[in-house]
């Protein structure tokens, strides 16, 4: 019985980390992440959001966009190769801090949009902390 609760929170570490995946790969390079938040200033215009229009502007900022999308995809691959109850606790407290500066970065004048990265960062974060506890509270 302990073995299907380990089971589907493995699958949500392993969700999680294919979402990250998606999410961040374009954060990786200077080229694709100047893309994508060029791509997201547009949807900024498009839809009126509030804030401040997403940019990358300098290679300083282009660089820390480039380094936390690296270590994201690696973190991500990480736990999509070998999934752990441990590597699901630690991306619960990483959520949770990524959440903290999401709501920051609102809070202080950054584009509306970051609050469907934020929904989505607490989502991920509550259903695999979920899944951790229900798969430690049922272990032998």
């Amino acid at each position: 019985m302990a073995l299907e609760p380990t089971a589907a929170a493995l699958r949500t570490i392993r969700r999680s980390a294919l979402y990250d995946l998606i999410i961040t790969a374009p954060f990786a390079t200077p080229w694709t992440a100047r893309w994508l938040v060029g791509g997201l200033g547009s949807l900024h215009d498009a839809v009126g959001a509030s804030g401040q229009r997403p940019a990358l502007v300098g290679a300083v900022a282009v660089l820390l966009a480039n380094l936390m999308g690296s270590l994201v995809v690696l973190w991500s691959f990480a736990r999509l190769r070998g999934a752990t109850i441990e590597h699901g606790i630690t991306d619960v407290i990483a959520r949770g801090v990524f959440a903290l500066w999401m709501a920051w970065a609102i809070a202080t004048g950054g584009s509306s949009l970051l609050a469907g990265f934020l929904v989505a960062e607490v989502a991920w974060g509550l259903a695999q902390l979920r899944a951790v506890r229900a798969s430690r509270t049922l272990s032998p």
